[in-house]
């Protein structure tokens, strides 16, 4: 199967017993489809998605992409971007340079960095921004910058953990609507992490409920 699928994934924390987060999870995503995971706070849907793109090691299970086994592929190498709840930025660069980070870690030349820069910048509606300073941003434009430094590289998969959660409502909701038209736009595979079923619903074209660890 194309796209991204989890196989009966489990996930466990050290304790006596340990602490089981994730039960069985299997799931997809097809190329170019969003998902989301929704589900109250507590339920294992961020430590699914830290083992579906590699930050945690997962207890049992696979993750696979295109059929081929990635669950034991380091997490810079499976070709998923991440998209945190602060957008963690780099106060000390530039929008431009942020943008350009992974493309500089990959090595790609100058040339072809700047021209991938200025069009995500396009795409997430932020032309004319390169030089400014992260501090100098809003919060809706500093989950934008951090959208479009994670899909600098071209993931075959973005993650997105509560992406829009620290925004006031009125900007979640806006932002809600302009991530998922990005994503479409550069035909980008997403799995989604909310806890608003309003949010789940704009975003994705499919919504997967979890609860106490278990896809419902």
């Amino acid at each position: 199967m194309s796209g991204l699928t989890v196989e009966d994934l489990r996930v466990e924390y050290p304790g006596k017993p340990p602490v089981v987060a994730v039960e069985g999870a299997s799931l997809s995503v097809a190329p170019g489809e969003t998902v989301a995971l929704l589900g109250p706070s507590g339920c294992g849907k961020s430590s699914l998605l830290s083992a579906i793109v590699g930050i945690v090691e997962p207890a049992g299970g696979r993750v696979m992409w295109d059929g081929a086994d990635v669950t034991d592929v380091p997490v810079h190498r499976r070709g998923f971007g991440l998209v945190f709840q602060d957008g963690q930025l780099f106060p000390h660069r530039s929008v431009a340079r942020n943008v350009a980070f992974g493309l500089e870690m990959a090595g790609v030349a100058r040339d072809e960095r700047r021209e991938r820069v200025e069009e995500l910048l396009e795409i997430v509606g932020l032309t004319g921004y390169g030089e400014r300073a992260i501090t100098e941003l809003s919060g809706g434009q500093r989950q934008r910058v951090a959208l479009a430094r994670s899909l600098a590289p071209r993931p075959r998969l973005l993650a997105l953990d509560e992406p829009l959660s620290s925004l006031d409502a009125d900007l979640r909701a806006r932002l809600a609507v302009e991530v998922r038209d990005i994503l479409a736009a550069t035909g980008t595979a997403a799995l989604v992490v909310t806890h608003d079923p309003a949010e789940a619903q704009v975003m994705a074209s499919r919504v997967l409920r979890m609860s106490a660890g278990r896809l419902q």
